[in-house]
């Protein structure tokens, strides 16, 4: 190990931040928080308005959140840099046997080639607003959980729609920031049009695969470029040919120079959900249900998937995206449990409850006003923990078998066809029909009738071995016919699956959903069984509803009294509203006597593929480049190589995939994708220690575009001289 390295490393350790090792504070900072930071002190070179200005135009505008990641603006003509996994299921529907575009990838040298990104939209923060005090207001004097949870949901409704009415241009939501204590009303313009513009290849953008998921040392080129069309009119509008390039408020400007150790840099960007302010039987109830149930199931779900991919090309791309999705939720999941048994996450909670308990029942007007709380809270989740398997299972059944899913929303619409007057049946029919094949056709998508029988024989076999208290009632009645379930639950679906007619889509949606008689008169095995699984979620909705209305108030009360605990207000719980999170580009020691060098380089990618994976294979002009040492402009002089990949410190999660990595000058540095495994805990907790995101280095997209799939033009319109 080199000096500087084992500096940092013992400054890792040590914390020793007297000799000038910068630390950072924790948190996602809603926009609100933004101008609290001293982010000048930290590193930030440009005015801090710079960054967000809620009176004026800043790096702010540059963002958009796209199909659940972040992305941003890269040009005044709306080209767009995210990840390649955020455009993957995009890239999967516009692939065929004859272009595959998912593993050989795609460029557009013309405005005319780019293709339509079916199921991507933009959104575009346009402002916020505080509405706490209007929603809390409303339920003051109510006292049943299940009500007062309601009324704070159709509040939020009416608010955001008021909202849209004022403004016919935007998309309104109300985000609870702190569960049951604060909410913000946030406007969004969505662009409805976005198309692919260039994607690498498949062994560029996935390079590693799952073998590399959630992994340091990273060597994957995760980036994609997307471009953002409007009506001729500048007003969003559906795909048309006749649509323009929208033009941004803002575009980030690139620097082909990238970073060095211990740089400044920071993040903007749309992060998913994270849960830090919560009790430890939150904690617990994740590790030992949540957490391992889903990861289990996702794994059987995968290899099922992977195997019934071999029939053909065909199937195989058609299944991809949701194998992809499995895989990194189950890597993450398992890593999170590893997280909370390594740093013994429950036990620090519990020790953080006990300390608020002492400190409620020692303060006479605390304890009148949160008396209770800490048991109300252990008592609730009690009561939650005991039906846990029944509750993720019916939380899985629809999404894990792709026929139920159908069948579900047949059902749905056949029930509320059936409830209209019989003048109005067919005007109903004709004015839905388009919604209900629109669902269906998504799901059809990532369709297999193997893959389901297969899949569904599991799901029937988890809930045969439930507790008596935990029945499901649907499959009770299948197996319960015979001496064995496992030969019930056989014949069940081998005569299900093998007349249900919904397995046909060109029938479903040819003679099935014709007219509102052929709708009504058709029935099957599967949609009876969807009818009885649904039955049973409705009918446990009242205790569910009460759940979690109480659970609403309790955790607005644990967080409020916490704060006065702890004398400081925290910062919310990421809720895939726009952050800012902050950091430096450096290593860190995982494990005793190892340390992580903050950068990866195209070295590293011939290393590993000469391990023989098939998750390490690459195209062979990256070979043929880097013995010729044709790295252009783009080569890290330190490391005499193009810098692919590299850590920082800053507070990520799911949703911050594509989110811009500016430097200290607000420019683009590079794109996030991934965390370290010890960071998949960052969601119940953040440590200097072993929190690290991994973003691709612009160094190294820009090389690839230019050498690997000659796409200067993309550079030049992104400003990068070569």
């Amino acid at each position: 190990m080199n000096k500087k390295s084992l500096l940092i490393t013992l400054l890792l350790i040590g914390g020793l931040s007297h000799l000038g090792y910068k630390l950072r504070d924790e948190g996602m900072f809603p926009l609100s928080e933004i101008s609290k930071l001293n982010l000048k002190k930290a590193g930030l070179k440009i005015d801090q308005n710079e960054v967000y200005n809620p009176n004026g135009i800043s790096l702010v505008d540059a963002l958009v959140n796209v199909g659940g990641c972040t992305g941003s603006f890269v040009s005044d003509e709306g080209l767009i840099i995210t990840n390649h996994h955020c455009a993957f299921s995009a890239v999967q529907l516009a692939s065929t046997p004859e272009n595959d575009y998912l593993n050989k990838g795609f460029v557009a040298r013309t405005r005319e080639q780019e293709i339509e990104a079916k199921g991507l939209t933009c959104r575009i923060t346009d402002s916020y607003e505080d509405v706490s005090d209007r929603i809390l207001g409303s339920v003051a004097n109510i006292d049943n959980p299940a009500t007062r949870l309601q009324m704070i949901n159709n509040q939020m409704k009416n608010i955001a729609a008021e909202a849209e009415q004022k403004d016919p241009s935007i998309k309104a939501e109300v985000s609870e920031m702190f569960i049951g204590k604060t909410y913000v009303l946030f406007r969004y313009k969505t662009i409805q049009d976005v198309r692919l513009v260039y994607v690498p290849n498949r062994q560029i953008g996935e390079f590693g695969g799952e073998t590399d998921n959630w992994v340091w040392p990273r060597h994957t080129g995760d980036y994609s470029f997307m471009r953002a069309y409007v009506g001729k009119d500048g007003k969003p509008a559906k795909y048309s040919k006749d649509n323009v390039p929208f033009t941004p408020k803002k575009s980030l400007k690139v620097n082909a120079s990238g970073t060095n150790e211990e740089d400044f840099v920071f993040i903007l960007g749309y992060p998913g959900r994270t849960f830090r302010h919560r009790p430890a039987q939150f904690i617990d109830y994740q590790a030992k249900y949540v957490l391992p149930y889903t990861s289990d199931l996702y794994d059987f779900q995968n290899m099922t998937m992977e195997n019934v991919g071999k029939k053909d090309k065909a199937t195989e791309i058609r299944l991809a995206t949701r194998i992809k999705r499995n895989a990194n939720v189950m890597k993450n999941y398992r890593g999170k449990l590893t997280g909370i048994k390594g740093i013994d996450l429950v036990a620090k909670k519990q020790e953080e409850d006990a300390a608020l308990a002492e400190f409620i029942n020692s303060n006479s007007d605390v304890k009148a006003q949160y008396g209770n709380l800490m048991a109300n809270i252990d008592q609730l989740y009690k009561i939650i923990n005991g039906d846990a398997n029944r509750d993720l299972w019916l939380s899985q059944i629809y999404t894990s078998t792709s026929l139920l899913n159908v069948a579900k929303n047949i059902n749905i619409f056949k029930s509320n066809l059936n409830q209209q007057p019989a003048a109005q049946k067919q005007s109903y029919f004709e004015n839905n029909i388009g919604k209900l094949k629109q669902i269906l056709s998504t799901i059809y998508e990532a369709y297999d009738i193997d893959v389901d029988r297969r899949i569904f024989k599991r799901m029937m076999m988890d809930a045969v071995a439930f507790t008596p208290n935990q029945r499901v009632t649907a499959i009770d009645k299948i197996t319960n016919r015979g001496s064995s379930n496992e030969a019930m639950a056989n014949d069940y679906i081998n005569d299900a699956f093998g007349l249900t007619k919904l397995k046909d889509q060109d029938y479903v949606f040819n003679s099935l959903l014709k007219s509102p008689k052929a709708l009504t008169d058709y029935n099957d095995g599967l949609l009876l069984l969807e009818s009885d699984i649904a039955r049973q979620i409705a009918e446990l909705k009242p205790e569910k509803d009460r759940r979690d209305g109480l659970l609403n108030k309790l955790m607005g009360d644990y967080v409020n009294v916490k704060e006065k605990f702890l004398k400081k207000g925290f910062i919310p719980d990421a809720n895939s509203t726009l952050r800012l999170t902050y950091g430096y580009v450096r290593g860190y020691s995982p494990v005793d006597a190892t340390y992580m060098a903050p950068y990866t380089t195209i070295k590293g990618i011939l290393e590993k593929g000469a391990t023989g994976n098939p998750d390490f294979y690459y195209p062979n002009i990256i070979k043929e480049l880097w013995n010729k040492k044709d790295f252009g402009p783009f080569a890290k002089k330190e490391l005499n190589d193009v810098p692919v990949a590299f850590l920082y410190n800053m507070d990520t999660t799911g949703g911050n995939s594509g989110s811009p990595i500016m430097n200290a000058n607000g420019e683009l540095i590079g794109v996030n994708f991934d965390r370290a495994y010890g960071a998949t805990i960052n969601d119940y907790a953040w440590n200097e220690s072993y929190s690290r995101s991994i973003g691709v280095d612009i160094r190294y997209v820009l090389w690839a575009a230019s050498k690997i799939d000659k796409a200067d033009f993309l550079l030049k319109e992104m400003g990068v001289k070569l």
